[in-house]
């Protein structure tokens, strides 16, 4: 059952309920076909149904789900689309000590929803914001979602599936799950970078109900009057979650992370001022750099250990080569071949094609489509829509060839 086969649902919830019904099964989210037809798995089926509470639907076995709620407007419209499936639903908030489950406790409530709140502050704080802090302090850029999913936010979801008898697992990202792999989203919020990270076996058990939704506003409608307003209302944010107004310094420092000042400097090494932080900085950034020059400039690369910031005049984006490092892949890439290749969340696709495999990692040659990466961001390669594993930029090295 494939994506491209999915009836064209342009406003979900205006849509005639068996018509929902196919769009659904068409991208894989009736999945018990066990029939009450079928003799053979007769007795099965009413063995299931009367010792764990399973509730049929159209001859259809339906699945117990546990979804991510965290009182968003995409968790919430999750949530209702597998509600009109039919399937139970469990939403579980999983606090990580920056924020409140009161807004999901108030979705929840609306949709009558069985709601658990699991507290992993002390996961997070390990496995997420220490992770983050040590990067930026070895003049990195790191992206704490990629983190975060695997470590914290689909282990949570997981344990609570595992001990509670859930069928699968789910949440409000924009991606597929297309005969047991991850795809991208259809839409332009395609969140399927974010998720590359994920082990095969987790991708196999997880639904993502708005993969097919192309649009914000049709999320939107579908959560309209159905949860709180500050839900269904609230404007779209690419923040990371704990740093709410992407003032990242600022909280490092709140830490008691203060990197000290320093140098910048030229390609040759000349002292051009002084620069406030490297924790401040990030490959690729142009703007707010605190230093007038005369002319454009750009950091070209972030030096830890003598504490200095490179600048080079802005030039043409070019083609680079990427080192990368703690890799995960559904699919071993191919020495020599291209690949659709993104080296930010918020950045279009470019190309990659595959230059070493080896010991060290894999090197891949980048286009300049892909914008310009940062090291400690995530080099995540797709075949078309489909996504083939990535890994942490650990190094880059401009192309000459």
């Amino acid at each position: 059952m494939h994506g491209s086969s999915a009836p064209r649902l342009t406003t979900p919830q205006a849509a005639a309920p068996e018509d929902r019904i196919a769009f659904f099964q068409s991208i894989g989210l009736v999945i018990f076909p066990l029939s009450l037809q079928d003799p053979g798995s007769c007795g099965i089926l009413i063995q299931i149904i009367v010792n764990e509470k399973r509730r049929v639907k159209g001859g259809v076995l339906l699945a117990r789900v546990v979804l991510g709620l965290s009182g968003g407007v995409d968790s919430a419209a999750a949530a209702i689309l597998l509600q009109e499936m039919g399937h139970e639903v469990h939403a579980l908030y999983m606090a990580n000590g920056e924020g409140s489950p009161a807004r999901a406790a108030a979705c929840a409530e609306m949709l009558g929803l069985h709601f658990s709140v699991d507290d992993r502050t002390a996961a997070f704080q390990a496995q997420v914001i220490a992770p983050f802090f040590e990067s930026y302090l070895r003049g990195e850029t790191p992206n704490p979602c990629i983190l975060c999913n695997p470590a914290v936010k689909f282990r949570t979801l997981f344990d609570y599936a595992d001990a509670h008898g859930c069928d699968y697992v789910a949440t409000g990202h924009y991606a597929r799950v297309i005969d047991g792999r991850l795809y991208q989203g259809k839409g332009r919020h395609d969140q399927s970078y974010m998720l590359y990270r994920l082990p095969g076996a987790w991708i196999r058990r997880c639904i993502f109900p708005l993969g097919e939704f192309e649009e914000k506003d049709q999320v939107r409608r579908v959560a309209a009057g159905r949860v709180p307003d500050r839900t269904s209302q609230a404007a779209a944010s690419m923040e990371i979650c704990f740093i709410p107004e992407g003032r990242h310094p600022e909280f490092m420092e709140s830490h008691g992370i203060c990197p000290p000042p320093g140098d910048f400097v030229d390609d040759e090494g000349r002292v051009l001022g002084r620069h406030q932080g490297i924790h401040r900085y990030t490959v690729g950034m142009r703007k707010r750099l605190g230093i007038a020059l005369g002319q454009r400039m750009y950091v070209r690369k972030i030096d830890p250990e003598r504490n200095q910031v490179v600048l080079s005049p802005a030039v043409e984006p070019r083609a680079q080569l990427l080192q990368l490092r703690e890799e995960c892949w559904y699919e071993l890439p191919e020495m020599g071949r291209t690949y659709g290749c993104r080296v930010r969340h918020s950045r279009r696709m470019g190309e990659a094609e595959v230059r070493a495999i080896g010991p060290d990692g894999v090197l891949l040659r980048v286009t300049p489509e892909a914008g310009i990466p940062a090291p400690g961001q995530s080099a995540v390669l797709y075949s078309g829509e489909k996504v083939v594993g990535g890994g942490i930029i650990s190094g880059i090295l401009h192309d000459n060839s």
